[in-house]
């Protein structure tokens, strides 16, 4: 957009006032503009720019108490409020943060700005720390809620206040997209490789080694590994858990985390184009209009077979997954088997 940096918080007030209910990421998009950029021109009372030391401002996360914690992709977004319990962030690929209520996936590489932001009503935005990669599209955020510590909330980001604080970011152009090796690649070795999982962990591992897309290696296991379900299968599953107390883990992320829910679901709101779960303390906002392949999976493991339910867009992005309540160790729930293999 070729406008000055007053003019881009002056053009985003501007269209808050004629569509007060649209989401920043989208109103970002009708701009022309990332949505990090939208935060970075509003640097001064209401954000500020933080160090980017991630790590250590993840492990400062448990003094702020409960909070909620978001993360979306095109297509899905999950909030799940809770503490911060067991944070590591020893392993230079990727960071953990454990717990019964908050279970995040962490890529640190993938993160480059973090702003501290505080409720305002002109902008619509709410108290909250916001990560955003390279080309300003949003990572993960945290919320304040009620229950949350303020005075650690303040103190956090007292300590975490970046010296520089520029009214713009700099975008990059998107990463190259991965380059992958889909119709020469050696199906038998492939699915001999598949059948010797001892851990779901180690499936990407082996997508890499093959260079192969997700979406592919379902093809080349179709019959054996993997099958197609319908597109309606999140409603179906959702709906069947919610009525059973069935407990779930449901799995949303893109490429600077991954977010999850373990436990129960039970208010499924389905309205046009759209699966919710409008929990107390889970939300999901799934749009079912987007997905365009529905996958049943099974990958064998030390435990046992661990099914899963994967749903895709048109360009083969994975837009969620899905699991029975399981921890290593055990084998997964009958239960959830059963309804997996009913879809």
């Amino acid at each position: 957009m070729n406008a000055t940096l007053t003019t881009l918080k002056e053009q985003w007030l501007a269209f808050r006032e004629q569509h007060p209910k649209t989401r920043i990421r989208d109103a970002a998009s009708q701009l022309q503009v990332s949505e990090g950029e939208l935060v970075a021109a509003c640097t001064g009372g209401t954000v500020k720019h933080l160090k980017n030391d991630f790590p250590a401002l993840i492990q400062a996360m448990p003094a702020l108490g409960k909070v909620m914690v978001l993360t979306r992709n095109e297509h899905c977004v999950i909030e799940r409020k809770g503490v911060f319990e067991i944070v590591n962030t020893e392993n230079k690929h990727v960071g953990t943060v454990l717990g019964k209520d908050i279970d995040l996936r962490m890529f640190f590489s993938r993160w480059k700005y973090g702003f501290a932001v505080e409720t305002d009503d002109s902008t619509g935005f709410k108290r909250s720390i916001q990560i955003f990669d390279a080309q300003g599209t949003a990572i993960m955020k945290i919320y304040a809620v009620e229950q949350t510590n303020l005075t650690a909330w303040d103190a956090l980001v007292a300590d975490f206040t970046a010296e520089e604080q520029p009214l713009a970011i700099t975008v990059a152009a998107p990463p190259p997209a991965p380059v992958y090796n889909d119709k020469d690649a050696d199906a038998e070795a492939f699915l001999q490789g598949w059948a010797a999982l001892q851990d779901t962990h180690d499936f990407f591992p082996l997508l890499m080694k093959h260079k192969l897309s997700r979406v592919r290696a379902l093809e080349l296991a179709a019959g054996k590994f993997a099958r197609r379900t319908d597109n309606d299968c999140v409603k179906t599953l959702l709906e069947k858990a919610a009525a059973s107390g069935l407990e779930i883990m449901v799995f949303v992320g893109n490429p600077g985390n991954i977010e999850i829910h373990t436990g129960p679901v039970q208010k499924i709101v389905a309205i046009p184009s759209w699966i919710n779960v409008m929990d107390e303390d889970f939300n999901l906002h799934l749009r079912t209009d987007a997905i365009a392949q529905s996958w049943v999976v099974e990958k064998p493991s030390v435990d046992g077979i661990v099914t899963s339910v994967e749903v895709f867009d048109a360009a083969g992005e994975m837009i969620a997954q899905f699991f029975g309540k399981r921890k290593p160790g055990n084998p997964e729930l009958q239960e959830w088997r059963a309804l997996a293999a009913a879809l």
